[in-house]
């Protein structure tokens, strides 16, 4: 019989912030970007105790940005984490980034206390609300027993269908309610079990008999041409595109993030053909890459009127909005296997001597002859051409795997578009579907952690750059193999073009540590009223974290 004075030790008891980063854990999730505060500086601790590497920002657009590229290059949701109200705000940049692109990503930010909601609370915001036009789907969890199941939720539907951005939203009660050691991990299995990420089918079977209409289709066209864009990246279909080109003959053209999965410098390439190959194709398969503004919307006069698209797509929706001639719904790289496996049966090719196939490569060639001209000329001072050229070169002279180049800018991002040669898949990350400005600094930060074996090479307009250049410090805080190249022309399309006198001067820098030294330095810059930054060194270990300074029970 036990003793009667024998004591019963305690459970342990974990809060929310634990059941969160334990149930991410579960999932998979290696990274995390964000900018810390009230009330998730505490969940991001703890998701770095469980062995989830948080890479800090200076602001939550730029992490946001990093999160929906990761989301991209590693198909799997790139997570984001911001405090509440305008931290939220902030990361919906890269929320709808991410849906903009169709890359998986989750968004999770604190919230108020859910009895303080409608109160006027620290940060308050109806974050559900917000977030609802740039999510594909967002929940709250109400209660800590909520949590692994929320978390499944986000990552499942990130990934599955079209990919996209997911948003949970913690209340800071709910981060701050406990459950047993034992009870947590009951619910962190029963909701890992239940989820549907691990068999993900992303697109019901193709019918055979589309697949053999897509085939006879491409077979009698005298035209055809295959079209890819980052959504066959994403895919990772490259080695099925490339089989279907070299089996048949066809020539391809990629999308500006499509570049890569088969070679630039390709034989049947049509980049530099792009014209003549969208206006006079007769029958185009359209694989990952939607009609949108990038492809003039499939429309004349840049496209044929008669053209016939064969458009496959993992989203039904998208195939019933642009009504192609036959559309495929499915995994581009299952659709593609497929495509091969019907072609396999009964071959055909064009040959090389085709008159469609000679026309393009001719077309081609006289392009790339006049563009190789201008690019043959030393032009200084610069114009855009002479530093891409050097760059272009640069970047071709690292052996595999290849640099992963981030383009960003107007001018400097078009130009580059045609001058920088991609050999590899996923080795091009630019401003996307959206056109988004200021995604540089955070595509790199992305590409260096997603894939850690490539360097990194940003071509970087000045004023592109200017949206995130203080991430600059975060590329030197983890020591990241990135390389920023800012092409400066002093402005946005055109540059500064006041002369020397025109100008009041630089910008006056002090560094100070000490009384005497700041006040010297306010003294000279208040009587100067000239552009100023003073960098006062504080002690490291000075600093508490602001805001409430204590959970209200």
């Amino acid at each position: 019989m036990a003793d009667s004075n024998t004591q019963i030790a305690p459970e342990t008891l974990i809060d929310g912030n634990i059941l969160v980063a334990k149930s991410f854990a579960r999932c998979g999730v290696t990274h995390m970007f964000g900018v810390v505060g009230i009330p998730v500086t505490s969940l991001a601790n703890r998701a770095v105790s469980l062995g989830i590497r948080f890479l800090a920002f200076h602001n939550e657009q730029s992490a946001g940005y990093a999160a929906s590229a990761y989301g991209y290059l590693t198909g799997r949701p790139g997570l984001l984490l911001t405090v509440s109200g305008p931290g939220c705000v902030h990361g919906l940049a890269g929320l709808s980034n991410a849906m903009a692109n169709a890359w998986p990503m989750v968004m999770i930010s604190g919230s108020c206390d859910q009895k303080d909601a409608g109160r006027g609370d620290f940060q308050e915001l109806d974050q559900i609300e917000a977030v609802k036009p740039f999510s594909k789907f967002s929940v709250k969890a109400k209660d800590i027993k909520d949590i692994p199941n929320c978390v499944v939720q986000v990552i499942d539907q990130a990934v599955s269908g079209r990919p996209g951005g997911c948003y949970l939203d913690l209340p800071s009660d709910v981060l701050h309610q406990t459950v047993t050691e034992p009870e947590a991990e009951s619910l962190v299995t029963a909701a890992f079990n239940s989820s549907k990420s691990k068999s993900v089918a992303n697109g019901s079977e193709v019918p055979t008999s589309e697949i053999e209409g897509a085939v006879e289709l491409l077979r009698k066209a005298e035209r055809p041409l295959i079209v890819f864009g980052k959504g066959a990246a994403y895919a990772r279909a490259e080695n099925e595109l490339r089989k279907l080109v070299e089996t048949t003959g066809i020539p391809f053209l990629p999308t500006p993030m499509g570049k890569g999965l088969l070679p630039d410098t390709h034989e049947l390439a049509a980049s530099a053909a792009r014209s003549l190959a969208i206006g006079k194709c007769d029958v185009a398969l359209v694989v990952g890459a939607r009609l949108n503004w990038l492809l003039h919307f499939g429309e004349p006069p840049k496209w044929s009127k008669d053209v016939k698209f064969i458009l496959v797509d993992i989203c039904k929706d998208e195939i019933e909005l642009r009504k192609p001639h036959l559309g495929l719904v499915g995994d581009a790289k299952k659709v593609l296997e497929l495509t091969n496996k019907e072609i396999k049966d009964d071959p055909f090719c064009l040959a090389k001597t085709h008159p469609w196939v000679e026309a393009i490569s001719k077309k081609a060639k006289e392009n790339v002859s006049r563009m190789e001209a201008q690019l043959a000329k030393d032009v200084v001072p610069f114009n855009f051409l002479t530093p891409m050229r050097i760059i272009r070169d640069a970047i071709l002279g690292v052996s595999s795997p290849a640099p992963i180049v981030v383009s960003e800018g107007a001018n400097t991002m078009d130009v580059g578009r045609a001058v920088l040669i991609q050999t590899e898949p996923r080795s091009r990350l630019d401003a996307g579907t959206w056109g988004t400005m200021g995604v540089g600094l955070g595509y790199c930060i992305a590409a260096a952690v997603a894939e850690p074996d490539r360097l990194v090479v940003a071509v970087e307009g000045d004023s592109g750059f200017g949206f995130s250049a203080m991430e600059v410090e975060t590329l030197v805080r983890y020591q990241l193999p990135v390389v920023v190249i800012v092409f400066n022309n002093g402005g946005v399309y055109g540059g500064d073009r006041r002369s020397p006198e025109e100008i009041t001067g630089p910008l006056k820098g002090y560094l100070v540590e000490t009384p005497d030294e700041l006040k010297s330095a306010l003294a000279e810059a208040f009587s100067a009223r000239k552009p100023t930054v003073i960098n006062v060194v504080i002690d490291p270990y000075a600093g508490a974290e602001s805001g409430r300074l204590q959970h209200k029970n």
